[in-house]
């Protein structure tokens, strides 16, 4: 279907065709005309989708659709600017990215939006606050602490959207989020949109909304189709020299590499500085400042590798990037999903490549049930796996409740840490 054909206020219909949008994706297909008829909605799709557009895009045509009275009002108020549509994120990234396609849609519009989230100084978010706002993309913790400080209200929210609910829940927010309901009015429209579907998710669509709409693209927590699935045999020890071979012999300019520790991360970049290939770290622990940068310098092509952690690495939008490295699966099998959904965006092809060594073979299985599908292992010349080595391994690793134990131990501890 055209994006002319689905109804769209003509300054924004003015501004899809600038941005040369002709045919809207599967889930903007679905997911627009049912918004913008007034329906809840719950929308899986895989990354890269147009996912963003598909909240966004309808939640503009309702503001500019409402009395013109009122929002002028709205962007008066000095103090406690009263926000019509609000959108949370887990992340800080993701916040931004969705915040950046706010301002890139509604450019044509006289709506304003602000972001707002922890790690970077809320005295800026204030002054942009004051100035008048529409729509806030926040994370949960920054706005419980706008809230308290009554620096907005949030009682004349028409929209919520929950953008990748999936993670919102895994990250442990809830008890952020129940806050936040609490602030709002009971009569609202509210969308969840993700990359994941699982029951945690139906279970906060039910508690939440009314006769909501259900939306999958494709079938569920599917990786994304043009992403080539590659999986090698490895020794942990041989991993971080494997990574630097191949970015190298290969001469791939741009590649994400994913950790499940902020230390395995710095770590890692620091290794493959001395490998010789530009890298740099992003996780948690580094200031908004410094992840901006780093990212900066990483979609200029100052940067070979990007080496991130899971919570990092959400909300990243590096549309031509071709390359994604797992150098350690993660202990949530639905990360994976959003780890290679960073590469293969827009229809591209991309490539995801998993290194896994015996101690992981778990993991492996976890990735596969729960995408449905077996991952062939293959071994690289010259970085063959020691198999006396690997099954010494396993009979350390044999027994799988400790394995879960450990895996859930440092779910939970990754919960408490990456909570913003």
């Amino acid at each position: 279907m055209s994006f002319e054909s689905l109804g769209l206020h003509a300054l924004l219909q003015k501004t899809v065709d600038n941005l040369e949008y002709k045919q809207a994706t599967p889930v903007q297909n679905q997911a627009i005309p049912s918004i913008l008829n007034g329906h809840d909605v719950v929308a899986g799709a895989q990354t890269g989708t147009g996912k963003t557009a598909a909240f966004v895009l309808p939640i503009l045509h309702r503001l500019l659709n409402a009395d013109a009275e009122s929002m002028g009002e709205l962007n008066k108020v000095p103090d406690v600017p009263k926000i019509k549509a609000l959108i949370l994120t887990p992340t800080r990234e993701l916040a931004q990215q969705v915040y950046k396609s706010c301002i890139t849609y509604s450019k044509e519009t006289n709506i304003r939006s602000v972001v707002a989230y922890g790690g970077a100084s809320i005295n800026t978010q204030i002054a942009e606050l004051k100035e008048g706002a529409d729509i806030l993309v926040a994370t949960p913790g920054r706005l419980l602490e706008l809230t308290f400080k009554k620096l907005v209200d949030l009682r004349e929210i028409s929209v919520l959207v929950f953008d990748e609910a999936d993670r919102m829940l895994d990250m442990g927010f809830m008890a952020e989020v129940s806050r936040i309901l609490k602030r709002l009015p009971e009569k609202k429209q509210t969308l969840l949109f993700s990359a994941t579907f699982n029951d945690e998710v139906y279970a906060l669509s039910k508690s939440l909304m009314s006769s909501p709409v259900y939306i999958e693209v494709g079938e569920r927590n599917q990786a994304a189709t043009k992403v080539d699935q590659v999986v090698y045999a490895i020794d942990s020890g041989r991993k971080r020299a494997f990574v630097s071979y191949l970015i190298g012999s290969k001469n791939w300019q741009q590649v994400l590499v994913f950790t499940r520790t902020k230390q395995g991360a710095d770590d890692l970049a620091k290794e493959m500085n001395k490998d010789g290939l530009e890298a740099q770290s992003i996780h948690g622990d580094k200031s908004q400042g410094a992840r901006d940068r780093v990212l900066s310098d990483f979609k200029a092509g100052r940067l070979r590798a990007l080496v991130a952690t899971d919570v990092a690495a959400r909300g990243l939008d590096i549309p031509s990037l071709e390359q994604v490295i797992n150098f350690e699966l993660p202990y949530n099998a639905e990360d994976y999903i959003h780890r290679i959904g960073r590469t293969g965006r827009a229809g591209k092809a991309g490539l995801a490549i998993s290194l896994v060594s015996a101690k992981e073979q778990y993991l492996l299985k976890d990735v596969e049930e729960q995408m449905g599908e077996t991952i062939v292992q293959q071994w690289y010349p010259g970085f063959e796996p020691d198999l006396n080595a690997d099954e010494v391994s396993s009979k350390k690793h044999r027994s799988g409740n400790s394995k879960k134990r450990a895996r859930d131990k440092a779910i939970q501890s990754s919960k408490r840490k990456s909570r913003k």
